[in-house]
């Protein structure tokens, strides 16, 4: 299933990959097993949806795994946790050799799209904890012939100057520690901008597909932003291509993607928000099956120049459905927030704190000046909000330094109760 396989075709192939993951799958796995007892495993539009509450409950009940595994433990090789579920406890994902593998054919499926060459030097500033983060990316690359520079154990000073050194051509981070090595890079002396990277790639949060912050990563590094959009639960999903800017297409050959009302669970109208629930079809050691994601898209209605029959997400992850923010009548997303903040070039950082202390739920933006004290600042941001988003909001200036600086995932939505 090639990106430009017919959609009849593209559908019937991605089913009777469900239907052979089923086949393995049952009844090893006890998860499913028992989650699917009297279905009609060939009418999949009635098989039950996974849900991350469902998945957690699961390993608390049979610490410390759980029972959606495919196969005995010892057939397992890798193990990789989530920042955290609602409880609070990350979910624990284990992988097979060949589960593994089929992680890393979703990146080796990702790389085209983006450009990448063998000739590329591939620099990865993270440190390789339990969160996948881009392990996966790392190895694929490897095998696909680029040389990857790992930045794992050094300050983020010491990786500015290790890429420079080292003339590293595409970067992978969360676009929070890209804008935040561009932070240090100006005032280290290094000058992002006129070094080799010419494709910054971004995942793990929003940012990649919100204008300001994009532009914002775009024009202090002097590149190209790539979005790139996975979960640790699910793996690599997709990915923006060089020739479709803003768009992100799915991995159709890895996945069964739908897009659904989160309300009522029945498919988007064409060109409405929904949330996309996934399939996996290759990790069968520890898959999936109807996975509510909790991720809001809008699939892209406008006919592909390229031909490619994959479908397009139109501006990538839009929000996450439990995201929403109610304040006194108004209900919005952080990344809207986001959009707003990141057109100021002076803010360094910010975060949005939600007080629940009181009667009613209120909302304070703090933002942290790259110079000065900031107070200027803040009031130009509560200025731009209150036009945008028709409604008053208190920005307050904290003194530089004050608020914390995040490798892997930002958690800047702060809720006080």
């Amino acid at each position: 299933m090639t990106p430009d396989t017919p959609p009849a075709e593209l559908r019937a192939g991605q089913l009777a990959r469900v239907r052979e993951l089923l086949r393995v799958v049952l009844p090893g796995n006890r998860f499913y097993a028992r989650k699917l007892a009297g279905c009609d495993l060939d009418d999949f539009d009635r098989l039950p949806f996974t849900t991350k509450a469902e998945l957690a409950a699961d390993q608390a009940e049979h610490p410390p795994y759980g029972s959606a595994l495919t196969y005995p433990p010892d057939r397992y090789c890798r193990l990789h946790q989530t920042s955290g579920t609602s409880t609070g406890r990350p979910l624990r994902w284990l992988d097979t050799p060949e589960s593994w593998d089929d992680l890393l054919r979703c990146w080796r499926v990702s790389f085209p799209f983006m450009g990448l060459t063998t000739r590329d030097k591939v620099f990865f500033p993270f440190s390789f904890g339990p969160f996948l983060g881009f392990w996966t990316a790392f190895e694929a690359a490897t095998r696909a012939g680029h040389l990857c520079i790992p930045g794992g154990g050094m300050t983020s000073t010491a990786r500015l100057r290790y890429l420079v050194e080292h003339g590293c051509t595409v970067v992978f981070a969360t676009p929070t520690y890209a804008l935040h090595l561009a932070e240090l890079a100006a005032k280290e002396g290094v000058d992002l901008a006129g070094s080799g990277v010419r494709a910054v790639v971004v995942a793990g949060e929003p940012g990649g597909n919100i204008p300001a912050t994009r532009e914002r990563i775009g024009t202090v590094w002097g590149a190209r932003v790539f979005d790139h959009y996975g979960m640790t639960e699910v793996g690599p999903v997709a990915v923006e291509a060089a020739d479709q800017p803003g768009k992100m297409y799915l991995l159709e050959s890895e996945y069964l993607a739908e897009v659904l009302d989160p309300e009522t669970a029945r498919p988007a109208a064409a060109g409405e928000y929904g949330e996309l629930v996934l399939t996996t079809l290759g990790r069968v050691g520890s898959p999936v099956v109807r996975y509510r994601t909790g991720d809001l898209v809008r699939v892209a209605t406008d006919p592909d120049p390229t031909g490619r029959t994959w479908r397009r997400l139109d501006g990538g992850v839009l929000g996450r459905a439990d995201d929403m923010i109610h304040v006194r009548g108004n209900n919005l997303y952080p990344a809207a927030i986001e959009a707003i903040v990141r057109r100021f070039g002076r803010v360094a950082e910010y975060r949005i704190v939600m007080d629940h202390t009181g009667p009613l739920a209120d909302l304070r933006i703090e933002v942290e000046a790259d110079a000065g004290d900031g107070r200027d600042l803040a009031d130009a941001v509560g200025r731009a909000v209150r036009d945008e988003l028709l409604f008053r909001v208190e920005v307050t200036a904290v003194p530089g330094g004050t608020l914390p600086r995040f490798e892997m995932k930002a958690r800047r939505l702060v809720h006080r109760r």
